[in-house]
């Protein structure tokens, strides 16, 4: 009689586990159904939203060679523009099958790398270029760490080195200013007059080509 009674449990544990191994793997079934129904929603609205943007894109590589003091360098410019636009339609909740395009702004994006005794570095603006200040024309050119000012003569007078706040240090043997560009390009340097007790001011305008 006992023994009957046994078997008759080990039947009804072997029904019970099975039962819960079927339902353990229907949940997890469904779970895996809905991660994936997510993953799929999820890569087209990215899609759709591809589709609603017009992107133009352009890449202009520019290698240029340097002669200073030090030696002549290579210098590798890569500028890359991007303009995006939204695709909008005209009464875009009519019942119209024809519509027209709206017209929407373009934004613009550019991102310029240099490449300067083989380390790169990402610029806003490059303002390599050539200034005048008193009648002397002067370069101001990109280098490893920022820009460096030499002379026709290809000798190197300062140093240009960014600050936290977008403007910059310039250094030379002679004296340390704070310097920054204006709306026009040009390049500003203020100096402290010890003598006067004053801040002086030079500008280096922007050469016209």
């Amino acid at each position: 009689m006992n023994n009957v009674t046994f078997h008759e449990n080990c039947i009804t544990n072997s029904s019970s586990n099975k039962y819960t191994f079927v339902i353990y793997q229907l949940l997890k079934l469904n779970f895996m159904k809905t991660i994936i129904l997510g993953m799929a929603a999820f890569l087209l609205t990215l899609n759709i939203q591809a589709q609603n943007k017009n992107v133009k894109s352009e890449v202009k590589t520019t290698v240029t060679t340097v002669k200073d003091s030090e030696g002549e360098k290579k210098l590798v410019k890569k500028e890359e523009v991007q303009e995006i636009q939204n695709i909008e339609l005209k009464d875009a909740e009519s019942k119209v099958l024809n519509k027209d395009l709206k017209e929407t702004p373009v934004e613009v994006i550019s991102k310029t790398e240099v490449s300067v005794d083989g380390l790169t570095r990402v610029v806003d603006v490059d303002r390599s270029a050539y200034y005048i200040l008193d009648g002397q024309k002067y370069q101001i050119s990109l280098d490893k760490d920022g820009y460096k000012m030499t002379n026709p003569n290809s000798k190197k007078l300062a140093l240009l080195r960014k600050t936290s706040n977008n403007n910059y240090i310039y250094r030379n043997n002679n004296k340390i200013s704070l310097g920054y560009f204006d709306q026009d390009g040009n390049l500003i340097l203020e100096t402290y007059d010890e003598k006067t007790d004053k801040i002086t001011l030079e500008k280096f305008s922007l050469a016209k080509e």
